[in-house]
């Protein structure tokens, strides 16, 4: 035995014997908010270092070239992860909910490394995506593999991968309320005194690692010196019903683009192509380049030129509805700058640009309001404060984390109000408009969703092969009744037998009870086949595409006690009514206790 794994050997029975279960949880709590503060500090810092040496030698030179810089980073990705990784980059929080649901929390230990590598070179290169969602796969990873080392069990795993999500998004933007609560309506988490308490710990260690290392400084340099006004009610309103379409059309331009990109099957051909575009997208609306946050403080300041940087309408911007225009085309643009930064193969989140569109929208709405000739004023500051968290609350089916969010992230609690007027009408909108979210749509493809719905969680974590059968004596079709009664009823203690042909496709099955009448009858021994009693099953269970929620509604519709399994084309066994129901059981004491 190495050293290395007699000191975990000792370390566990130190645990076992010195400390309980629930401390020994609060520590690794607060190891992981380390962990996870450590990497946001660490990716933010290696972009940002990225991003200073363009801005000194390439931005703000007089060619401004700036343009061409994307695809450039893009291919520095596209050879690290077609020499070194050899796998593509996935989306963050989807991989860790189907991790979730479906791997019992176990990530791969690649993950640890691989988004801290890509995702600068995406953003810092001036890939239109943010840093927040490989923060959380990295730390997330770490997590999983931290609890499977000191041998955690499944349920736990899980919590202390949700308190390495909170713990990212807490670091990143000092906020750690809105950490807790992300993690809690995104990963689906029972709002307990047993979650929360570890998430708190995750959430203030991580802040207090980034206030470490990065001191006071914040993401936006903003304090709310206007305050919500009753009369302002009517324009947030309306200011939540366009952050919630316009998350509809987040979602569905990052649905459309990405099919498109998936249709050209060389990744060369996605990396050009999506460079290229970027460029072009840049090259017009330079607010597009990177994450955005400098954007963001300037629309707050109202410095709406420093805002729209250096672009082809300079000589007009004297213009208010042309400034109101190139605001509107970074609302329109943002989603599918950043969606193609997704599909040439890029690593980011989508978090922090749906905050840069949001803005735009909600700054764009205050200044048609304050210039359409009618009297109006509202403060364009917290309109741009208020559209993020619109956004946000549609595009996450998260309102509670947009609200808390933007509130922490700005001193703005004197727009709780507002806050929740807007993020509820935009989550109310896209609710209805959309039944899934960027994150969730392919995971209820596969049936891999967790959700605050129990039954669905618990089903969604079982697995058929822990419910599958097979010491059913096999018959064939050509058998005789004489045979079937020596070689299969005398051999088995079922009273069924599925029948299969010589290549084990599944024919029908046999029921005890078809034969009793006949099955002491010799002279039909010889003269009848298995064929002649063959019936087909009321319903059979398909192993590649039955979820085990479709395997439970089938049993509930066909009032049968035994399904057949086909895999692959070939039967593969049974499933009892009364073993899932048994699994179903032990399953949710799990999920609950």
């Amino acid at each position: 035995m190495s050293s290395y794994s007699k000191f975990f050997k000792r370390l566990h029975i130190w645990r076992y014997k010195y400390v309980s279960e629930k401390n020994f949880l609060f520590l690794l709590s607060l190891i992981i908010g380390l962990l996870a503060g450590l990497v946001s500090v660490f990716i933010k810092n290696i972009t940002f270092a990225i991003e200073a040496i363009f801005e000194k030698g390439v931005i703000r030179s007089e060619n401004s070239i700036y343009f061409i810089l994307p695809i450039v980073g893009l291919f520095l990705v596209y050879l690290f992860v077609k020499y070194i990784s050899k796998r593509p980059s996935k989306h963050a929080i989807p991989s860790i909910l189907f991790a979730l649901s479906k791997r019992d929390g176990i990530i791969d230990k690649r993950n640890i490394y691989l988004p801290l590598i890509t995702a600068p070179l995406t953003v810092g290169f001036g890939g239109s995506v943010g840093l927040l969602g490989p923060a959380i796969a990295s730390a997330s990873a770490m997590s999983s593999n931290l609890s499977r080392l000191l041998h955690i069990d499944r349920k736990t795993r899980s919590l202390l991968i949700a308190c390495a999500a909170a713990g990212a998004i807490a670091s990143i933007f000092k906020s750690p309320i809105a950490a807790i609560i992300f993690a809690i309506e995104v990963f689906s988490l029972d709002l307990t005194f047993a979650s929360l308490l570890p998430l708190l710990i995750a959430s203030v260690s991580s802040v207090i690692t980034s206030y470490f290392f990065l001191g006071d400084s914040v993401l936006f340099d903003f304090n709310v010196t206007d305050k919500f006004a009753i009369k302002d009610t009517l324009f947030y309103i309306l200011l939540g019903i366009g952050t919630g379409v316009a998350s509809i059309y987040f979602s569905k331009i990052y649905f459309g683009v990405t099919s498109i990109f998936n249709r050209l099957k060389s990744a060369r051909q996605r990396l050009i192509i999506g460079g290229l575009l970027i460029g072009v997208m840049l090259f017009f609306i330079p607010p597009l380049y990177g994450e955005g946050f400098g954007f963001i403080n300037n629309l707050m300041i109202g410095n709406d030129i420093e805002a729209l940087g250096n672009t082809p309408f300079d000589d007009h911007l004297d213009n208010i509805w042309i400034v109101i225009g190139l605001l509107f085309g970074i609302t329109i643009f943002k989603a599918i700058a950043m969606t193609t930064t997704f599909a040439a193969g890029g690593t980011g989140g989508i978090i922090i640009p749906s905050l840069v569109m949001g803005s735009a929208l909600g700054n764009v709405v205050a200044k048609v309001i304050n210039n359409c000739g009618l009297g109006f004023s509202v403060s364009e500051a917290n309109f741009t404060l208020i559209g993020m968290a619109g956004l946000i609350a549609g595009v996450l089916h998260a309102p509670l984390t947009a609200i808390f969010l933007i509130a922490e992230i700005t001193g703005g609690y004197e727009l709780f109000v507002p806050l929740m007027i807007t993020s509820s009408m935009s989550f109310i909108i896209n609710k209805n408009g959309l039944d899934h979210t960027i994150y969730t749509k392919e995971l209820i493809e596969k049936g891999a969703l967790l959700t605050q719905n129990k039954d669905k969680s618990v089903l969604t974590l079982m697995k058929l092969d822990s419910v599958i059968e097979q010491d059913f004596v096999t018959l064939t079709p050509e058998m005789t009744l004489g045979d079937m009664l020596k070689k299969g009823v005398s051999k088995s203690n079922r009273n069924l037998f599925p029948v299969i042909d010589e290549e084990r496709n599944f024919m029908g099955i046999i029921l005890l009870d078809n034969i009793r009448s006949v099955m002491f009858d010799p002279t039909l021994y010889d003269s009848t086949t298995v064929e002649t009693f063959m019936q087909k099953p009321p319903e059979v269970i398909y192993y590649e595409t039955d979820s085990m929620q479709d395997v439970m509604i089938k049993f509930q519709n066909s009032s049968a006690w035994n399904l057949p399994v086909i895999k692959d084309k070939k039967y593969f066994g049974f499933v009892s009514k009364s073993k899932l129901l048994t699994a179903y059981r032990r399953e949710l004491i799990n999920f609950t206790s």
